[in-house]
């Protein structure tokens, strides 16, 4: 029998949890941008490794409850610690070990379910530095092992893959190993226009900004998307339309090669734009959105 079971991506916000679940999938379905926190919901994407599977739920960073939207993200990483068999703690190598989450981590998972340290974008240390750190995390880890990775340079991948192997149960597949994500296309459409819009206003766009497909038509080699870019205030929606509605078309433009670098299909892509007051603190307006808050 194989080995099959679901494998929760934790830490802090910016640790590289949404960029390590694309590089061990090998497919871009999460976003990825160094606008914190950037992912909102978990994503499932299934990774077949020695002929086990391996499903991964990436989720939104760790971090204290504030505004209801962040409410809702805490409960989405708290859901994924509890519906795991394993978990991937993710620490960048260059946070110090007691701002890392780590501890708070620890304390958190009351289940004690088994987990991996992952230290990420390790590229960016020395090697001196790497192990210096490692043995800061031995003083206090609580971890089945300790393991460095560098997305960058491809380096862990495999040492990573086959040791979540090794501590996943016995189990038949839960999914059609053929597909590799359990996540609805016009959500993993969604989460790749906000990248876009992430990547191309960087620190302009406030984080109150949000995507709403209107309308999805799929055909054989084209895909219709209309979506909407949700912003707070109309000053925000100028920023994001831009003079002469350049920024939009560049918004646009990105997307549309996102959407079409995942699809294989071509893309036609409508974008528009609307305030919406008050949005990530209204709990109709979260859920219309795809967030179920919990109060």
């Amino acid at each position: 029998m194989p080995k099959s079971g679901f494998v929760g991506i934790i830490g802090k916000p910016n640790a590289g949890k949404s960029t390590l679940l694309n590089w061990l999938l090998g497919e871009k379905i999460a976003l990825v941008s160094p606008k914190a926190n950037a992912s909102r919901k978990r994503v499932n994407a299934i990774v077949m490794h020695k002929d086990n599977q391996i499903i991964l739920l990436d989720t939104p960073g760790l971090h204290e409850k504030e505004k209801l939207l962040n409410k809702f993200m805490l409960n989405e990483a708290l859901k994924a610690l509890s519906d795991s068999d394993l978990i991937l703690f993710l620490a960048d190598v260059r946070d110090n070990v007691e701002k890392s989450g780590y501890q708070w981590f620890l304390e958190l998972n009351k289940k004690n379910i088994p987990h991996i340290l992952v230290l990420t974008k390790t590229d960016l240390v020395t090697k001196e530095e790497l192990e210096g750190k490692i043995k800061e995390y031995e003083k206090i880890s609580k971890a089945l092992k300790i393991i460095p990775i560098s997305a960058v340079e491809g380096k862990g991948r495999e040492e990573l893959l086959d040791t979540i192997v090794e501590y996943l149960p016995d189990h038949p597949y839960y999914y059609d190993p053929d597909i590799i994500s359990t996540e609805h296309i016009r959500d993993i459409y969604k989460e790749l226009i906000r990248e876009a819009l992430f990547e191309k206003l960087g620190d302009e766009i406030p984080y109150e900004t949000d995507i709403l497909i209107e309308k999805l038509k799929e055909f054989e080699n084209l895909d219709k998307v209309y979506a909407t870019i949700i912003v707070e205030r109309d000053s925000q929606k100028g920023m994001v339309i831009g003079k002469k509605g350049k920024k939009i078309k560049e918004i646009g433009s990105y997307a549309r090669k996102l959407l079409e670098n995942f699809s294989g299909k071509k893309i036609y892509l409508e974008l528009f734009v609307k305030v919406v007051k008050g949005w990530s603190k209204n709990k109709k307006m979260l859920e219309e959105l795809g967030y179920e808050v919990e109060l």
